[in-house]
């Protein structure tokens, strides 16, 4: 029987799951809390890839407050515990061996070696199993679940622009069009992501970093920085480029037959005269990329917008004009309304002066 502190415990497991939003991937961000008769024995979350998941966290919470008998105890966890050898062992395992009474989980796990058995498993060890799907557990994972069920990251489109939809001058100028907050707001979605992709055409206009400078995203210390991934046709970036001198990886994705020249950086080609989009963001995903932001220019934005292959498109709205001349938010050759892309809006807010406007696919 479901009961009102189930839901309780259950959305403040993925409260917990928060905790991992920068750091954790290509893992998925699970938080878990233990209790029994009314009182939290031990709470935790996955931190790091290659370390403690959430569950394990939560048991050793609980053995350091002085709890080491768990038997009896329910387990509220935002994700479906794992069953399977990776880099630690299952969770499953250690929640069986532990013989708690039951677990209440927020969502399935999408992993085809975990979708399902995790609960088999504590079923047929005598562990009650409650599912209780949440919204906010999803959304959490929404970028993971597309990789495991589609294999292929989540896409951001992310961009600055004025109210006749212009992102820079006539001569490359952009900075700045939109104001400190609304730009304090670009490092959050940096910091989320697994990879940043821009084009050329930024490179050599705005010498970007592309990276996440704000300390109160720091975990443990350390800021992750997302790989930085440039579409480089040619191989015209200059060795010179500022992102290539910034902490972190960086990875140029070139068509066939350019020649590599910059030494310690990675290279993969990635179709012929043009990148490939869809075989870009398969590659993406085989890397454990769970959600990708594209900070770019109006053609390459264009070209993910034209192929559909964006999930949601945040734009930055500041309250002035750049005048006809000016560089539009995306070039989309679209000749009839019949061609036009349509989207909705799923939350505007105001910061600042600015508005973020976040927008999803119309269908």
């Amino acid at each position: 029987m479901i009961r009102e502190s189930d839901l309780i415990y259950l959305r403040a497991s993925v409260e917990l799951a928060e905790g991992g939003l920068y750091s954790c991937t290509p893992n998925p961000r699970v938080g878990c809390i233990i209790a029994r008769d009314g009182l939290i024995l031990g709470r935790g979350w996955h931190v790091r890839a290659g370390e403690a998941h959430a569950e394990v966290n939560a048991m050793n919470d609980a053995l350091s407050r002085g709890f080491s008998d768990l038997s009896g105890a329910t387990v509220y966890v935002s994700l479906e515990p794992c069953a399977f050898h990776g880099r630690t062992p299952p969770c499953s395992e250690g929640l069986i061996r532990a013989k708690v009474a039951r677990v209440v989980a927020a969502m399935r796990d999408p992993h085809p070696e975990v979708l399902g058995r995790g609960f088999t498993e504590l079923r047929d060890a005598g562990i009650g199993v409650d599912v209780i799907e949440l919204p906010e557990a999803g959304l959490l994972n929404a970028g993971y679940s597309k990789r495991m069920i589609s294999g292929r990251p989540l896409v951001r489109l992310k961009v600055a622009t004025s109210l006749d939809g212009r992102t820079a001058m006539a001569s490359g100028e952009s900075q700045w069009i939109t104001g400190v907050a609304a730009r304090a707001d670009g490092q959050y979605w940096r910091a989320r992501s697994c990879a940043i992709v821009t084009g050329i055409g930024t490179v050599l206009a705005d010498d970007p970093r592309l990276t996440v400078r704000d300390e109160g995203f720091m975990v443990d210390g350390n800021i992750r920085q997302p790989v930085r991934v440039v579409l480089d046709t040619k191989l015209r970036t200059p060795p010179e480029a500022a992102l290539l001198h910034a902490d972190g990886e960086v990875l140029m994705v070139h068509g066939e037959g350019a020649e590599p020249r910059l030494a310690g950086v990675e290279h993969v080609a990635v179709g012929k005269t043009r990148v490939d989009l869809d075989r870009l963001l398969e590659k993406l995903a085989e890397r454990g990329c769970n959600e990708v932001l594209v900070e770019a220019g109006a053609t390459l934005l264009g070209s993910f917008i034209s192929a559909r292959l964006w999930d949601e498109l945040i734009v930055y709205l500041a309250p002035r004009f750049m005048g006809s001349e000016a560089r539009p938010l995306a070039y989309l050759p679209l000749g009839t309304m019949d061609a036009v892309v349509d989207a909705r809006i799923s939350d505007c807010t105001q910061l600042g002066d600015d508005l973020r406007i976040r927008l999803l696919p119309a269908d």
